[in-house]
């Protein structure tokens, strides 16, 4: 028998996450959360300065959750990781952005419920 499966021609440490890179990524994952709620709870700021402030530490959420957890990332042995997430993510987008659209479509041309049958036949 040969040793074929015994050796593979690509590097897949640097893929994989150390505890570390989790320990980090769960810290951070827990401070933003943290602020978050603070920001809610406490009323720290204005409502309009609240949400932009829940906003942009969602998307410091999203982002340290994908490199840290997800491993999305530009290098080398991340490429697959990243490709199949943004393919994901469009794909993701287009069924929502569709659903909308056939969703809106047909309530606009749906009847409206305050208006008869003989009337609806006689507006048209």
């Amino acid at each position: 028998m040969t040793q074929a499966h015994a050796t593979h021609p690509i590097d897949h440490d640097d893929a994989h996450g150390s505890l570390k890179g989790y320990m980090v990524g769960t810290i951070l994952s827990l401070v933003l959360t943290l602020a978050s709620f603070g920001v809610v709870i406490f009323h720290l700021v204005s409502p309009g300065v609240g949400l932009a402030a829940i906003v942009v530490l969602c998307i410091a959420q999203l982002v340290v959750q994908l490199v840290y957890f997800l491993h999305i990332g530009a290098s080398r042995s991340q490429r697959a990781n990243t490709g199949i997430f943004v393919c994901t993510a469009l794909l993701i987008a287009v069924i929502v952005g569709l659903s909308l659209w056939v969703m809106h479509n047909a309530n606009v041309n749906m009847m409206p419920t305050q208006m008869s049958v003989d009337r609806a036949m006689a507006h048209d």
